[in-house]
């Protein structure tokens, strides 16, 4: 009896949590590939975690999905067997560093675009079915402003967009901005400035994309923070072992909790209510069809 009424509170507290968590949907990506985007995405991921949010990712990078391979986790199910009605929602959520809940992607984000009509009501259906369920869902994207990327980045409420202080990386940062933004959509961009020798180096490579978002797209965009060139993130990544947690004082692992900081301490202070799952899926249904 004891069992069984532990049980029916830990429902009915499952229930009430729900029925008051505002669900935050943000996408996070970059102008081109080999930026840290992925490793990032994880470890803040957990930095929210640790700060007591309930949080769950999403691969949505196409081809490249990584997120499992970061945290050494085989990904058993993706979101193809949940298009082809093999799995729910709830049977492709995974487990991985620290009891971390996330989705690998696989090849499943491309045949979003060839749905039935019938299909799409049932995707949506379960994607329906988290709201509520997390904090924040993270959309971890693939590098570049591809089709998939785009709609994820217009359907979220938020994009952080991760670069580093090599020119290229700055010069694609700024593009994906500004093609967004000269399709007439009005998206919420954060910077994050991965790879810096020293904060210094960090402030002006964000004020290099910000002056110029400024000037020429009428945009303020906010930077969270920056993330050292740190010996201890490569090391991590050969251990399939997120850094924040296999390396918790390294330079790179502090930055990461400065950076989620900043994000709820702005997440806190917002007057503007979450838009939760079901926006999220209005918007997401629009683009695909």
């Amino acid at each position: 009896m004891k069992d069984q009424a532990e049980g029916l509170r830990h429902l009915v507290q499952t229930h009430q949590d729900r029925s008051i968590r505002q669900t935050r949907i943000i996408t996070v990506t970059s102008g081109k590939g080999g930026v840290g985007k992925s490793n990032f995405t994880l470890n803040f991921a957990l930095s929210l975690q640790a700060q007591g949010y309930k949080v769950l990712v999403f691969d949505a990078d196409i081809g490249l999905a990584n997120i499992d391979v970061l945290m050494g986790v085989p990904s058993t199910y993706n979101l193809y067997h949940l298009l082809k009605r093999e799995k729910t929602i709830w049977e492709i959520i995974q487990k991985g560093a620290n009891g971390l809940e996330f989705i690998a992607g696989g090849s499943g984000f491309t045949d979003l675009l060839r749905l039935t009509e019938e299909e799409l009501n049932y995707f949506s259906e379960q994607i329906g079915e988290l709201n509520g369920y997390a904090d924040f869902i993270i959309f971890d994207t693939g590098a570049g402003l591809s089709k998939e990327t785009l709609q994820f980045i217009l359907a979220s409420e938020e994009t952080i967009v991760v670069t580093t202080p090599e020119p290229t990386s700055i010069t694609d940062a700024y593009a994906i901005i500004k093609m967004v933004t000269s399709m007439g959509h009005q998206v919420s961009f954060k910077l994050v400035i991965n790879r810096v020798t020293d904060a210094k180096e960090g402030r002006q490579t964000a004020d290099k994309i910000s002056l110029v978002a400024h000037q020429f797209l009428d945009l303020q965009i906010p930077t969270l923070g920056f993330i050292e060139d740190d010996a201890a993130v490569s090391k991590a990544v050969r251990k399939q072992v997120p850094f924040s947690l296999a390396f918790p004082n390294s330079a790179a692992a502090g930055n990461i909790r400065a950076i989620s900081e900043a994000f709820v301490g702005g997440y806190r202070t917002s007057h503007t209510p979450s838009s939760g799952v079901k926006s999220f899926l209005n918007k997401m249904m629009r683009l695909l069809k």
